[in-house]
């Protein structure tokens, strides 16, 4: 995990995950805060890097030479070219870089009947590989060199008429014709990249590709070395970009379809090529931050009561059913998977969209986008996998999600992923049955009467689907099961408040040991589900810090 910063008004992307022992990965990302109002978007340079396509002008290109490309690359050595940089740009420190300004007038397609518009990144800073841009033209490619009249450099000592014209990009981002001033989608860091729905706010990040994630070694963060983006048809509100992936265990062709508005669309070809075999691979990977919320407050120093960019894991099992995984601050690395076959779609995502319950008029996290995977295809067997990593500050992502095949990696292997994502408010499909909408918990027992023993507390609410047409005498129940420990005072009951329905029970762990209790609830009246399951994972606290709070007049 590592720091990323504040912009004047909104709070942008973090990347990078320790491993199992705490290992913080050689890539450095540092993270945007730029957003949609700032000029300068900054993340982490790219960690790896391949052999230079040496792209002429006009040179054929399609996604079936780039699949090709991919394949014989990962075949040979791998190269690197990180720190390959002027030593006026390995020198920026942080003001200096945030001075590096891509000029709009030399945008890509300005000047063009097109509804996007492309800009450019700098290199330096935490930026040390060159990325290769191009456009492409009715199936021509022509390579992007730059140029110094693309940048303003500002009050930086960088004299941009000194640097070559080899020199090379970070990345890029794009406008779309609604507003020509806040971004819709960025491409900036090892693979990462975000999107941005109608409400305009950037908020979780998404990667290429995840490699050996939570692992009692260093994660590995491939890169996005190449791109190629296509000049969009005039009047069309989709623009498509072709981007090649290498790292020292995999390289990879992609094709991203994009389609701004709410939800903004993204269709994802993938064609991945293992150098070697890959212990955890990471298919559709998604990154988040998760601090403080209802149902975890161990860092509840921060006068904010909520500090999240997503509350919850939300799955599509292939056999239809819906669950969602409350997420946690921990107070140790914890990782789930949850097998399954042929998924329907997993997620991140920001249900909680009430102002009030952050307070944050600065960074809005009620606006931040949730962000839904939807397979194409069958991807056979395998597991959602969710690292939650303890963090003590909201400026750095802790929380991981992506599918991880069944099938061992090894070298040699084409492995063909396509996929749906969609990043907006709401995820483009939901359950007709009710769905979780709040997640408390605190000190078990009788409120008035002493307590002789620790028991956690957990209220889970219920709404929509048919919760409110139920009658006064549908006798609803909550049926909880538990991993280990004893279950009591479990009840279901009516909440007008949100024509729903509040399961509330005690948890009380095995006495003498502290470890991971897993449970599951749902609603179910005449022996049928009313209700999504809840699951969450509760570790308990050691029996000496089972303290039960007892006030001093209760006998």
């Amino acid at each position: 995990m590592l720091p990323h910063f504040f912009s004047e008004s909104m709070k942008g992307s973090k990347v990078s995950h320790k491993s199992l022992k705490a290992n913080v990965s050689s890539c450095l990302r540092l993270a945007s805060r730029s957003l949609l109002a700032v000029s300068v978007l900054f993340s982490v340079a790219a960690c790896a890097t391949s052999k230079p396509v040496q792209s002429k002008e006009g040179e054929a290109f399609s996604y079936a030479w780039l699949k090709g490309h991919a394949r014989q690359l990962a075949t040979e050595p791998y190269q690197s070219h990180q720190g390959e940089l002027p030593a006026s740009l390995k020198g920026l420190d942080w003001d200096d870089y945030q001075q590096l300004h891509f000029n709009k007038e030399a945008a890509l397609w300005r000047d063009q009947k097109s509804e996007f518009r492309a800009e450019l990144f700098h290199l330096g800073l935490g930026f040390d590989t060159p990325i290769h841009m191009n456009t492409l033209e009715n199936g021509k490619s022509t390579p992007i060199p730059y140029s110094s009249s693309s940048f303003d450099y500002g009050k930086s000592k960088v004299d941009g008429d000194q640097l070559p014209k080899d020199l090379g990009f970070a990345g890029f981002r794009m406008q779309f014709a609604t507003d020509w001033q806040r971004d819709i989608v960025a491409f900036l860091g090892a693979s990462y990249f975000r999107a941005v729905g109608s409400e305009m706010q950037y908020g979780l990040s998404a990667r290429g590709l995840a490699v050996d994630t939570a692992l009692p070694k260093p994660e590995e963060f491939p890169t996005f070395t190449h791109f190629w983006l296509e000049k969009p048809i005039p009047g069309s509100d989709v623009v498509t970009v072709y981007a090649l992936m290498d790292s020292p265990s995999v390289s990879g062709a992609y094709r991203f379809d994009m389609q701004p508005g709410e939800p903004f669309k993204m269709k994802v070809d993938s064609a991945i090529y293992p150098r070697k075999a890959i212990e955890r691979l990471g298919v559709a990977p998604m990154t988040s931050m998760y601090m403080i919320g209802e149902n975890d407050r161990r860092t509840n120093y921060d006068w904010r009561a909520e500090i999240h960019d997503s509350d919850g894991l939300a799955m599509q099992t292939g056999n239809g059913e819906w669950i969602w995984r409350p997420l946690g601050n921990p107070k140790n690395l914890r990782f789930n998977a949850y097998s399954d076959e042929n998924p329907k779609g997993f997620g991140l995502l920001q249900r909680d969209r009430h102002f009030d319950h952050y307070q944050d008029d600065g960074v809005f996290y009620e606006k931040r986008p949730s962000l839904w995977i939807e397979p194409i295809g069958d991807w056979g067997k395998g597991s959602v996998q969710l690292v939650e990593i303890p963090t003590l500050d909201e400026t750095f992502d802790n929380i991981v999600a992506f599918w991880n095949p069944a099938k061992p990696i090894e070298a040699g292997q084409e492995l063909l992923y396509s996929y749906n994502m969609y990043w907006g408010s709401q995820p483009p499909v939901q359950s007709n049955r009710a769905r979780v909408v709040d997640t408390f918990t605190g000190i078990g027992g009788v409120i008035g009467k002493k307590r002789d023993y620790y028991s956690k507390r957990f209220v889970v609410d219920f709404a929509g689907g048919s919760l409110a047409m139920l009658g006064k005498e549908t006798e609803v129940n909550a049926v909880i099961t538990t991993s280990d420990g004893k279950i009591e005072i479990e009840s279901a009951r009516p909440l007008r408040s949100i024509d729903g329905y509040r399961a509330m029970f005690d948890l009380v762990p095995p006495s003498g040991e502290s470890k991971p209790i897993n449970l599951h609830v749902y609603l179910e009246a005449n022996g049928q589900p009313l209700t999504e399951t809840w699951q969450y994972q509760w570790t308990s606290p050691e029996e000496g810090d089972r303290e039960l709070h007892n006030a001093g007049h209760l006998k």
